[in-house]
């Protein structure tokens, strides 16, 4: 667990009203780290739909649900790039592709350059293709299911939320499986860092670009069937791929495609695991494990992605200026009370679902349908292969902050 110790205060500008101020601080919030739901729902009920924090040199906050979905489809006041594509295009052109600033892709760049770096990407995560990874899938957390049954219980993030994704995952990018552990680190060690400054930034990428670099170039001579071969197939701006291209896509996806489901894994399973109840409606009944995985990712959202105001603006009633900071506050808009009736039950009947657990807008998450079906697939595999399962009462859940938050550690224990 990363010690919650506060980032300085810094003051606030005169275009933020005093009633607009909430301090909360994304990393490390005392309360996130010790219940980080309980704590995102405290701030949907008391906060403002739109708040100014002081910490981690001050940013907005946008919690309220109409606010996070409405900024969300509006990339012309909210982008989704820290610096305009044109302006790295430019410091790009003349520099070596090993010298080139990386630039993940499509996820930090707008349309209309995020709708051309999108296309190549969206077949191989179509519903299709995700689907017919499913039986694969199914047998990893069959395998992963057993091989824990005997022990009576378990480090779930390590034994099941952190392997089962992560192989998928590689297995499908094209990247060598007996480097998880290696690639993992490099994922965390880049999540977990607060420090925004763009040259630390850059040299946490070049490390991950680095650690798949032979991968890359052996694709390229030698194409294979996965998503770095095809990659190097396709075409940008009409012209053939380059190796900074192909870093650019492959440092996006390595980031998002080895850390952020599991988290949502974690977040599933200790409701599961504090619900015997539900446990044993949905052994009864496996067809509503799809159902209870959708109230599950509304109750439990687990992502906060940024967002750089382009210009002044004025949006649902604050006056925001350009360069300032807004965080999409995923989880507090799916506990909005505004939204969702008794926000803080999980209800299985709930007539509601429709999160936005996977963002909405242009940069909705592409590989939602990779997500949802490998929580329902361990959601099932885990009903079918354990006993009722429970959290360990000798050891605590701790949680991250961050873009992506989570458990540190899950504890479960079962009756052999």
């Amino acid at each position: 667990m990363v010690q919650a110790s506060l980032t300085p205060a810094v003051p606030k500008p005169d275009h933020v009203p005093d009633a607009l101020v909430f301090d909360y601080d994304h990393y490390f919030d005392p309360a996130l780290h010790k219940d980080a739901h309980a704590r995102i729902l405290e701030i949907a009920k008391t906060a403002p739909p739109i708040f100014w924090t002081p910490r981690h040199g001050g940013h907005w906050v946008l919690r309220g649900h109409s606010a996070v979905y409405n900024a969300s489809r509006d990339p012309s006041i909210f982008s989704n790039a820290p610096m305009p594509y044109e302006m790295l295009a430019h410091i790009n052109a003349d520099l070596p592709d090993e010298k080139k600033m990386l630039i993940p892709l499509p996820i930090t760049v707008d349309p209309p350059h995020h709708t051309h770096y999108r296309g190549p990407l969206q077949k191989p995560f179509s519903p299709k293709a995700m689907l017919a990874l499913k039986d694969n899938i199914r047998t990893l957390a069959a395998e992963l299911v057993q091989k824990v049954r005997p022990d009576g219980g378990c480090e779930f993030m390590t034994a099941l939320a952190e392997p089962l994704p992560v192989t998928i995952f590689l297995l499908l990018f094209g990247l060598p499986v007996e480097k998880g552990r290696v690639y993992r680190d490099l994922v965390a060690e880049h999540l977990h860092s607060h420090t925004t400054d763009s040259k630390a930034v850059q040299a946490r990428l070049r490390k991950v670009a680095d650690a798949m670099n032979e991968t890359i170039l052996d694709r390229r001579d030698n194409p294979q069937d996965d998503i770095i071969s095809m990659l190097w197939q396709s075409e940008y701006n009409g012209k053939p791929a380059t190796l900074h291209d192909i870093e650019n896509y492959a440092v996006m996806l390595f980031i998002a495609g080895l850390d952020t489901v599991m988290n949502a894994m974690g977040l599933g399973v200790r409701h599961l695991a504090m619900h015997p109840e539900l446990q044993q409606q949905l052994r009864d009944n496996l067809a509503l494990v799809p159902e209870a995985g959708e109230e599950l990712l509304r109750r439990y959202t687990f992502t906060v992605p940024p967002r750089f105001l382009l210009n002044d603006a004025e949006f649902e009633g604050v006056q925001m200026k350009k360069g300032e900071t807004a965080l999409l506050f995923l989880p507090a808009a799916d506990l909005d009370p505004t939204e969702f009736k008794n926000p803080e039950e999980y209800n299985l009947a709930r007539e509601n679902k429709v999160h936005i657990a996977f963002g909405t807008g242009p940069h909705r998450c592409l590989g939602s349908h990779l997500a949802r079906i490998e929580l329902q697939v361990l959601y099932e595999e885990m009903l079918k292969g354990l006993p009722e399962f429970r959290l360990d009462p000798t050891k605590e859940v701790t949680f991250h902050g961050g873009h992506v938050i989570g458990p540190d550690a899950l504890h479960l224990v079962w009756d052999v």
